[in-house]
């Protein structure tokens, strides 16, 4: 067999598919390996050039893939798509994966190192928490609506609600105590979570520098400092906020630049924690006196979520600036 210089490599759980082309562009190679099979295969493989979709356990399999002398290039599912020729078989991925790894304006994601992940896991776990604690709260508020028991909306009474679940009948106690424990036992956990992030926090210099930024708390500082890749992927500030997804999606054509709403790409949890810290600068500016700053002029000429929206954009062009320059976020003088 022909060395191949550049390989596809399809991801799967158990069976992945390899296309790779030689120097001219010839295909010198097409089969499918077990998982069992795919260190060993490359290890016999000279250096070459490797593309993947980045998914879940594509990052492993990339330090992995490196750690073996070859060349590893993740790349967006979304980009690799417009280079499958017809169908969907793990045969024509992998031939898509192959070609799109070679073009020279095809953008990659950075590998992901096992502490980063390790990091991530941690801001996943608490989401997940979260969610669970969210569903826990809205089944027993709709227990106790059944009964004719209303308590407001809001995390901020939950023990509101845990009172009025007491004034059930003693038949319904049972069922309604056993989601009171689960949401406690919830709401210890997600506090021994949120404790590890902070530690982990204060631990990293960067978390402690973009935690000085304006609404970006502990859990939003840690997970930015974790999930941003090598910010010489991007050019400018405005590049990485357009990689958040805050940024208008064009619809232009015919020389008329039209934009619409947000596009909402890139990572919803990031883009979720900037837009809460920009709502919770929203509200506290709303409780002190008027002022006559950037964020109280857009206040008094736009709706508060168009407003908060720009105020995170804002934000993740900071954060690009601080991590790029090394620096802490100093308050402009006025």
């Amino acid at each position: 067999m022909d060395q191949p210089t550049t390989i596809g490599l399809d991801l799967a759980k158990n069976v992945f598919q390899v296309h790779g082309v030689g120097r001219g562009g010839t295909v010198v190679l097409r089969r499918q390996l077990r998982r069992s099979q795919v260190l060993l295969f490359f290890s016999r493989l000279d250096s070459c050039l490797i593309g993947m979709e980045a998914c879940a356990g594509a990052h492993c399999w990339a330090r992995e893939l490196v750690a073996l002398g070859h060349e590893v290039r993740l790349m967006p599912p979304a980009y690799v798509k417009p280079y499958v020729k017809r169908g969907k078989t793990d045969a024509a991925d992998a031939e898509a994966i192959c070609e799109a790894v070679t073009r020279p304006t095809m953008r990659f994601v950075p590998v992901k190192s096992a502490d980063r992940q390790a990091a991530l896991l941690d801001h996943k776990a608490r989401d997940f928490l979260v969610r669970q604690q969210t569903q826990t709260v809205n089944a027993i508020r709709a227990h106790l609506a059944e009964f004719g028991i209303v308590v407001a909306k809001g995390i901020h009474n939950v023990g509101r609600l845990l009172e009025a679940a007491r004034n059930m009948p003693e038949a319904a106690r049972p069922a309604l105590d056993l989601l009171a424990d689960h949401l406690r036992d919830l709401r210890d956990r997600i506090d021994t979570v949120t404790e590890r992030i902070g530690v982990a926090q204060a631990d990293d210099p960067l978390a402690r520098r973009l935690a000085t930024v304006p609404g970006i708390g502990v859990i939003s500082a840690s997970a930015l400092a974790a999930t941003t890749p090598d910010v010489g992927a991007f050019r400018t500030a405005r590049d990485y906020a357009a990689w958040l997804g805050l940024t208008p999606k064009p619809h232009s054509s015919g020389g008329k630049e039209r934009l619409g709403r947000i596009s909402k790409a890139g990572n919803r949890y990031l883009r979720r924690l900037l837009y809460l810290g920009a709502m919770a600068q929203i509200a506290a500016r709303r409780r002190r006196a008027p002022c006559s700053d950037w964020l109280g002029r857009m206040l008094d000429r736009k709706p508060v979520k168009v407003v908060a929206v720009a105020l995170a954009n804002r934000m993740a062009r900071i954060v690009w600036a601080l991590t790029a320059k090394g620096d802490s976020y100093r308050v402009r003088a006025t």
